[in-house]
């Protein structure tokens, strides 16, 4: 049973989950031959001040 975790910033909608959610299943099932009531995914939402790549926070980048 793949459980899957999907780091995102915050901000995407249920939608947009929705969608995602749906796709990797079939993938999971496609790919590891899972059945999809064994595919568990899990969505953490990360706010920008709380990510960080090469020491700088997602928030103080400049847009563009």
């Amino acid at each position: 049973m793949p459980t899957i975790r999907v780091t995102l910033f915050a901000g995407r909608t249920v939608e947009q989950k929705r969608a995602f959610a749906e796709s990797i299943t079939r993938a999971a099932v496609a790919d590891l031959g899972s059945t999809p009531d064994s595919v568990d995914v899990i969505f953490e939402d990360v706010e920008k001040h709380d990510w960080a790549t090469a020491g700088k926070l997602w928030s103080d980048a400049k847009p563009g």
